[in-house]
């Protein structure tokens, strides 16, 4: 499957206001998780009060330990410092990887602005190798984008 066929179905969930934010982000990584078969983890991750670390939210996936990561440590934390998105092909070929799991293969992680600040991010992991295209990305922009609308 297309991640931009999610697009209809990720507007869908983040509309209904029936469901607490935390509910809604966990259901948009179900949706991800279940749907694209390379999305083996997926969750996200947001600044932690002034600290200068990222805080685990919602996710689906194998349990992680990385509940904390400080800026600049790891993907999740370099992207905290960079505002760019980042996208690792082969995670066992990245310096400053943190591993999650031995079976992932490949990360992508993309920022979410609220007001032009960075205040979160999306992690995926994939248990296959350079899994992730343009396409992937612009469809995670638009998640993150659409993410930011409840969390304002």
């Amino acid at each position: 499957m297309t991640p931009n066929i999610l697009q209809p179905q990720i507007i869908s969930i983040i509309s209904d206001n029936n469901k607490t934010v935390n509910e809604r982000l966990l259901t948009i990584c179900e949706v991800l998780e279940s749907n694209i078969s390379y999305y083996n983890w997926v969750g996200f991750y947001f600044r932690n009060g002034d600290k200068e670390e990222l805080k685990l939210g919602p996710y689906v996936g194998a349990p992680t330990d990385h509940t904390i990561i400080p800026f600049g440590k790891g993907i999740c934390g370099q992207v905290a410092v960079s505002n760019q998105n980042f996208v690792v092909p082969d995670v066992s070929a990245q310096d400053n990887y943190i591993a999650c799991s031995m079976t992932v293969k490949a990360e992508i992680v993309v920022p979410i602005f609220v007001n032009g600040e960075n205040i979160g991010q999306i992690d995926i992991d994939s248990n296959t190798i350079d899994p992730f295209t343009e396409e992937d990305e612009r469809f995670l922009e638009f998640v993150c984008t659409q993410v930011a609308t409840i969390l304002e």
